[in-house]
């Protein structure tokens, strides 16, 4: 049987899709050239479902969100903060999994942080 090799591609509606690049890149450091090709570091990658009625996402008019894994949740939530973006206060540790955190970019999307354990 084919298989996937891996995520090749996130893709966000944006009313400024210049302006949501931006925050991405001076907020979270993702930088990605000139066709939006963006070289992540190696480790797991999560994917998992949810019930409809979850409110993880944040609005219920979201159908998916982005987690990204980070080296330090404490200093990235710091800089975030630092540049105004809408970080949550709330941060979950899970045993043997790590520690999230979550914040909602410019156009409303929630996005996850994730420092694995």
């Amino acid at each position: 049987m084919e298989r996937v090799l891996g995520i090749g591609g996130y893709f966000i509606r944006a009313s400024d899709p210049a302006a949501l690049g931006a925050w991405y890149r001076d907020c979270l450091g993702l930088d990605a050239g000139e066709h939006g090709v963006w070289h992540q570091e190696p480790g797991p990658t999560v994917f998992a479902q949810f019930e409809a009625e979850t409110d993880y996402f944040g609005a219920r008019s979201q159908q998916t969100m982005l987690n990204f894994r980070v080296r330090d949740l404490d200093a990235m939530l710091a800089q975030l903060r630092a540049k105004g973006a809408d970080v949550v206060d709330d941060i979950q540790d899970m045993d043997g999994v790590g520690r999230f955190g979550w914040v909602t970019d410019p156009e409303g999307n929630r996005i996850e942080l994730w420092q694995p354990a």
